[in-house]
């Protein structure tokens, strides 16, 4: 390979790590906001010790690509040989581990239907302890049912176990799940509102169809994303194995000592 293309790969493999590096930077800011944000759904599933190691996972996921992405740049820019290969290894097993996760989400159908369940568990405690005082855990749920437009995990009969609901003289229902075109006067955005007849003016679909109808809707989007992703970690591979076999000699005198 010509002094010309080496130089022309070596500031492509900088770029590119330096897009990764900004893409790591997005997953973490990405996983923070999942744990910090009062309204963001890990506020509702924060019993859920799953949910929130996968949050934890996308922390760790963006920071290791932030830290790959700089010594990428490092051993780009500087032409060493040691940090190109150990940038190799390190894109060459992220790729073989989402091919492998994307395998066994494929054929373990069970593992959806388990979280299907899981979840089903966990936001049907938060509906029957909803006691209608604006706490954080109710904000989020309220917000949800708001912006998707439905009632419940699986339907309105989710709020049927809710204490406040079955004890109350007067007919109630959540003020979250009310459907708006079907709203007379004034409503309210949380807490409980009083129906005028048995059949409360709510959305009848649940959330857990909501959350697959969005899916499906943007199933090409995310599937676009992802390969989109293995496209770039392999132009990454290809980039730094060029890289690294025509550096011949390295001169370390060009690495900053301080």
């Amino acid at each position: 390979m010509g002094k010309g293309c080496v130089t022309a790969t070596k500031y492509f493999l900088f770029l590119f790590n330096l897009i990764f590096f900004l893409f790591g930077a997005i997953i973490m800011g990405f996983g923070l906001w999942l744990l910090l944000d009062n309204q963001s759904f890990i506020v509702v599933l924060s019993n859920s010790t799953s949910v929130k190691v996968a949050c934890y996972i996308l922390i760790g996921v963006g920071a290791f690509s932030m830290l790959l992405g700089f010594l990428g740049c490092l051993g780009a820019i500087y032409e060493i040989r040691c940090l190109l290969g150990l940038y190799f290894t390190c894109l060459l097993l992220i790729l073989i581990a989402q091919i492998a996760a994307g395998a066994l989400i494929y054929f373990q159908k069970d593992v959806v239907s388990d979280l299907d369940e899981e979840m089903l568990k966990i936001v049907s405690k938060v509906l029957d302890n909803y006691p209608g005082n604006n706490s954080t855990t109710e904000q989020a749920w309220d917000f949800i049912q708001r912006t998707m437009e439905c009632c419940g995990w699986t339907g309105r009969m989710d709020w049927n176990g809710n204490m406040v609901i079955v004890n109350s003289s007067q007919l109630l229902f959540p003020c979250s799940c009310q459907n708006i075109s079907l709203a007379t006067g004034n409503f309210s955005d949380s807490g409980f509102c009083e129906a005028q007849t048995p059949d409360w003016p709510v959305y009848d679909v649940g959330c857990s169809a909501s959350v697959e109808s969005w899916l499906r809707t943007n199933m090409w989007v995310i599937l676009g994303i992802c390969l989109g992703v293995a496209f770039i970690e392999l132009l990454g591979m290809i980039l730094s194995i060029c890289l690294c076999r025509n550096v011949h000699t390295e001169d370390y005198t060009k690495v900053p000592k301080y």
